[in-house]
């Protein structure tokens, strides 16, 4: 037998690279991380990325779902140079597979039929029978004896190419240069590879990521939690988000930088830093880089995106809630704090967690007690010189301003005595935003009015 060594570099050649699904279900994160990967590294090279459909499986491959496929990439921003489909690129599969035949380097095989009206010819490539040796890069040398393979399978028939053909004459006439790719895609590697050869073509480079896992370390897939990228998007995430996570899905840029927007991303990513063991997809860590990524998007976008969020609820419909830009023009650190994605608004809205930014509470006189505190004569006294200090305030307070004007009461009372029977009458609710925040927001003159109802209930 003898031995291939790695292929001659493409270093001279334009960088191309190709993400190839299939449209035969949503993909997940894990499968646009490949997508991810495959853009960051063509751009940064100043070369080009290629989108190919691979819907050849005709029982399985749906319109609906291509169209998701083009849908999540244009939303993520992952603008593609060239676009193909496999099944219109038939006549060319033909083309080549007559010639390997004419060649001899492919024959007709006459099968047995394992069942009943099974196929009796199929099309296998003659193996030369030796090692295969290529240079990943990212696994550095992989060595395989394809003596074990046989003479494999490469179509059903002239007009039916299989996966490993068709995947290697597209490639090889779209100039692609480096494919990046799962490690799941290892073991295909080396009958490519004697594709190339039999086809008298240069193989590209190779660059076998690690698979991305869940939390309990299987591989990530739709049964165990993964979402397609739309559902995402359905549910408030930043496209600039998703893209920063999933390429920290198994690479790191040896800083301590992780929030990177895709044009940082372009610059600093390097192949040869992703890692070899798998990718821990964890939801917690993407909302934190969604978090981060809201709040450095420009604040009119901020709030316009708030603003419809909000208004398209049927809660904010039924109370005729108005001016809810201008309310989150004043609340936006507040939104800032309490939300990781714009979808968290979805759930703020049920809770009734907004409604004091809108409209007066309805105050629970039981509510205003401070822990153990049963004498409302108590609470009303402590309400009652918590509002001496608001009613000194300018009608536009920051909330410092506000701060240094209360806390020495609540310092000389008790912090709980005080702040927590004006927060509350204030929100009206068990869990809010500390009451310096709310009056800011709120203005001294409607934190008074609603001061003042809070005592009348005490009475």
């Amino acid at each position: 037998m003898t031995d291939t060594s790695n292929n001659t570099s493409h270093q001279n050649k334009m960088v191309v690279t190709r993400f190839a699904p299939s449209p035969t279900g949503l993909l997940h994160a894990g499968n646009y991380r490949t997508a991810v990967f495959s853009y960051l590294y063509a751009r940064q090279h100043g070369g080009k990325f290629i989108l190919r459909i691979e819907d050849t499986d005709k029982e399985r491959s749906k319109k609906e779902y291509e169209e998701n496929i083009m849908d999540s990439l244009n939303w993520l921003g992952l603008k593609h140079d060239e676009f193909y489909r496999q099944s219109e690129r038939s006549e060319l599969h033909r083309e080549y597979l007559e010639k390997l035949i004419a060649s001899g380097k492919a024959f007709i095989s006459k099968e047995t039929p394992k069942e009943p009206g099974g196929r009796t010819e199929v099309i296998r490539l003659k193996n030369p029978n030796k090692k295969v040796k290529f240079t990943d890069l990212i696994r550095g040398d992989i060595e395989v004896d394809t003596t074990d393979l046989g003479d494999f399978v490469i179509a059903k028939s002239i007009t039916e190419p299989i996966f490993h053909f068709a995947v290697v004459v597209d490639d090889y006439t779209m100039g692609v240069t480096h494919i990046v790719r799962g490690e799941d895609h290892i073991s295909n590697t080396p009958r490519q590879i004697l594709i190339y050869e039999a086809i008298g073509a240069q193989y590209p480079e190779y660059a076998h990521l690690p698979l991305v896992l869940d939390a309990k370390r299987a591989k990530l897939s739709k049964r165990r939690g993964a979402l397609a990228i739309t559902e995402y998007r359905a549910k408030g995430f930043l496209p600039a988000a998703l893209i920063n996570y999933m390429s920290l899905m198994g690479w790191n840029p040896g800083t301590e930088q992780e929030i990177f927007s895709t044009n940082e991303l372009v610059k600093a990513f390097d192949l040869s830093k992703v890692q070899k063991g798998g990718a821990i997809f964890d939801e917690k860590k993407l909302r934190w880089i969604n978090k981060e990524h809201v709040r450095r998007i420009p604040e009119a976008l901020f709030i316009s995106t708030c603003t419809e969020r909000i208004a398209q609820t049927a809660h904010a419909h039924d109370r005729s809630w108005t001016h809810i830009d201008s309310v989150i023009r004043k609340a936006k650190e507040i939104f800032h704090e309490r939300m990781d994605t714009f979808g968290d608004l979805d759930e703020m809205v049920k809770n009734n967690e907004l409604d004091y930014l809108f409209e007066p509470p309805q105050v629970s006189t039981d509510l205003l007690k401070w822990k153990n505190q049963t004498d409302l004569t108590i609470v009303a006294s402590n309400l009652t010189k918590a509002r001496e200090c608001v009613a000194t305030l300018p009608e536009s307070s920051t909330k410092d301003e506000i701060k240094n004007i209360i806390m020495p009461l609540a310092e000389k009372i008790g912090r709980g005595e005080i702040l927590w029977p004006l927060r509350v009458s204030l929100t009206g609710l068990e869990k809010s935003p500390d009451p310096f925040t709310v009056i800011e927001v709120l203005g001294t003159s409607e934190s008074l009015k609603r001061i003042d109802s809070a005592l009348l209930s005490l009475k």
